[in-house]
């Protein structure tokens, strides 16, 4: 039998959660927690550590199109939900985190200083402006990217994958909820094979991109959703449950290689990177969701690990990133090597789990709590 429990922040009617792959999440936000350290001690995205760390958003959208359609394809069928519950649910499930990621990062803002960026020349009110930009998840233009390194989000970088979470949702209430399987499919295999050619032939060489408001990150960002969101549909709706035991740890040994594997190709041959990145996404992730949901917890320790990693996975990766900032501009002005910085590192690990925990407890789930009092019935 797969295992399932239902958190105790869920609305009342959710269906119970796929425990495993609320773990495989939490270990994903930690890869992406991991890639963002080493961003201190690249000079490009070329040699950049734990390399391929930017492919766990892929992973996110594919997830949430595979949960999204789990928790409500039914209902729609049966006329349980509305366009209006549907979009409240989900602004009252997201929403939260992005605006305490904002506020967090407009907190230490001034306290961010280095060579890369000068925090000291930006006036109070256009830090207070681009904070209610970033809360209302509204994307800066040139005259209040504030950092001045092209962010969408430049208070708490990671905004941007909401940015286009969100663009999901709306695409999947409005359209693909309503295509045939096999019309989605052929949508899936058309988005498969325009973002297998953004990565190979594109500027990049790679998928890291969708965080500014650039042409190509917005290209790179839409291919991105549109392929891994649409795959998690597709995949729910086909999907057979097998019994695989030791899922977790599998899922896990699999998602931490393809995430920290180095460059493949380096200058020289960006298409070599492109390709591998096209089959992580493309084949190797929907093959790791099939795993987790099908996947069986044995053991408590396992079943302890993904709840406490699913529980914390969301908002570890909205609160992280303000120490991110901190630390690459620590490294910069002291000129830092990556050992000499170890505890640094081990500082903005430990930190950022533990204030995830504290958002998720004492933020997260009371403020969805009221909010579903409030405006669900």
């Amino acid at each position: 039998m797969i295992q399932t429990e239902t958190p105790s922040s869920a609305f009342v009617d959710s269906k119970p959660h796929y425990t495993i792959l609320d773990g495989l999440r939490g270990v994903a936000a930690l890869m992406v927690l991991g890639y963002h350290i080493f961003e201190a001690f690249a000079t490009s995205h070329i040699d950049q550590h734990i390399n391929h760390g930017y492919l766990a958003v892929d992973f996110f959208f594919l997830l949430s199109g595979f949960v999204i359609a789990y928790a409500y394809d039914e209902r729609w069928k049966k006329n349980t939900i509305t366009l209006k519950g549907f979009l409240k649910r989900r602004l009252i499930r997201l929403h939260p985190m992005v605006v305490i990621g904002a506020i967090i990062g407009a907190f230490m803002f001034y306290f961010q200083g280095c060579e890369v960026w000068d925090v000291s020349v930006v006036p109070v009110t256009l830090l207070l402006v681009s904070t209610m930009l970033n809360a209302l998840l509204i994307p800066v233009t040139t005259g209040f990217e504030i950092r001045g390194v092209g962010e969408m989000y430049p208070l708490n970088g990671p905004s941007w994958s909401l940015f286009f979470e969100y663009i999901g949702n709306i695409l999947y209430v409005l359209f693909l909820r309503l295509l045939p399987t096999r019309a989605l499919a052929v949508l899936v295999f058309l988005a498969g094979c325009g973002l297998a050619s953004f990565a190979i032939f594109g500027p990049l060489g790679d998928l890291g991109a969708g965080f500014a408001m650039t042409e190509n990150d917005i290209l790179g960002g839409s291919l991105r959703l549109l392929f891994s969101f649409s795959a998690g549909l597709l995949l729910s709706r086909i999907f057979r449950p097998t019994k695989i035991k030791g899922a977790f740890w599998i899922g896990s040994l699999v998602l931490i290689t393809i995430c920290a594997i180095p460059r493949i190709g380096g200058y020289d041959h960006l298409w070599m990177n492109g390709l591998y990145d096209s089959i992580c996404v493309i084949l190797i992730f929907p093959l790791l969701v099939y795993i987790g949901a099908s996947g069986t917890l044995t053991g408590k320790t396992a079943t302890r690990v993904c709840k406490f990693l699913g529980d914390i996975s969301y908002p570890l990766y909205m609160v992280h990133y303000p120490f991110i900032y901190l630390y690459f501009a620590w490294v910069k002005n002291e000129n830092l090597t990556f050992v000499e910085s170890l505890p640094g590192a081990v500082a903005v690990v430990v930190g950022s789990v533990l204030l995830a925990y504290l958002c998720l407890k004492f933020y997260d789930i009371p403020v969805r709590r009221y909010l579903t009092r409030r405006f669900l019935k």
